[in-house]
């Protein structure tokens, strides 16, 4: 299977419409919120009530998914009573995409009116005290790899869509956290909180990587998320972000890491994310 790549660096605000365009044509409806659905976790669009469900490879100058465990569609239709667009799957800077591909998604959800997304990713824990299974709200990342050069807002500055400054001092809406605090509490399940590292990937972290990271004060680390929270809070969108812990980090180096793992831990993790998910929806 050949997969054909836009390689132009940046989108132009036609461009995005265009795909935007696409969008609207394929469903009947006008959702205000957003989910992006991480590795193992793609079983939750299965909880969308009668769905459009739109390939990405029907979308102009959208990315495919190649990673394993990312169905590669978008799915629309109505949960607890929003409307609601599910991204099950999604694009990574590993997979030889640019930034400008990566946070395409994030551009059209604004375009299209999205008010509030919902990130979500499968992550390794830093912290000594999470374990797999574990669910973790998202308080704050750390943004290494635009500290590295690639920020997804390098580049010209859509004026239409927000400034070329954009504060990140809350990346993730508080309110929307204090709903999902609210929503674990409510369902009896323990939700973590932390700091999140997005790493570029595909290789997973070595132990000193690790012990850096613990030394800077990340509690989970993983392979995506940060450049489309960029992306969404420079538009305006507010976020809320949850890590499914998939596996324990490898701090000592005795005990290897696979995907495989990570898509197994998801399969545990869906159903405590639809519970926290359902409840957040039903209180905004």
């Amino acid at each position: 299977m050949v997969i054909k790549m836009n390689n132009q660096p940046f989108f132009t605000l036609e461009q995005i419409d265009e795909v935007a365009a696409a969008v609207r044509a394929g469903t009947k409806y006008q959702p205000k919120v957003a989910l992006i659905l991480g590795s193992g976790l793609g079983g939750l669009a299965d909880s969308i009530q009668n769905p459009d469900i739109i390939p990405f490879q029907d979308l102009p100058n959208w990315p495919l998914s190649t990673a394993p465990g990312h169905a590669g569609r978008l799915v629309i239709g109505q949960l607890e009573n929003q409307t609601v667009m599910v991204m099950q799957g999604r694009n990574h800077f590993y997979e030889g995409y640019s930034m400008s591909q990566v946070t395409l998604p994030i551009r059209v959800m604004q375009r299209m009116g999205i008010e509030i997304l919902v990130v979500t990713n499968a992550a390794g824990a830093i912290n000594p005290d999470y374990n797999p299974g574990d669910l973790m709200l998202i308080t704050d990342n750390l943004n290494l790899v635009a500290m590295m050069g690639f920020n997804p807002l390098i580049g010209p500055n859509l004026d239409e869509l927000g400034p070329r400054f954009p504060d990140m001092s809350q990346s993730y809406d508080r309110k929307l956290g204090e709903l999902a605090r609210q929503a674990a509490k409510e369902t009896g399940l323990e939700l973590r909180e932390g700091v999140y590292a997005g790493l570029s990937g595909p290789s997973f972290e070595s132990p000193a990587d690790l012990r850096f990271l613990r030394a800077i004060g990340a509690d989970a680390v993983g392979m995506s998320t940060v450049p489309e929270v960029i992306v969404a809070r420079h538009g305006g969108t507010r976020v809320l972000g949850i890590s499914g812990i998939s596996n324990k980090a490898n701090l000592d180096g005795d005990t290897p890491t696979s995907h495989e793992e990570v898509l197994e831990a998801g399969t545990h993790m869906v159903p405590k994310l639809v519970k926290i998910l359902r409840s957040v929806l039903r209180k905004i």
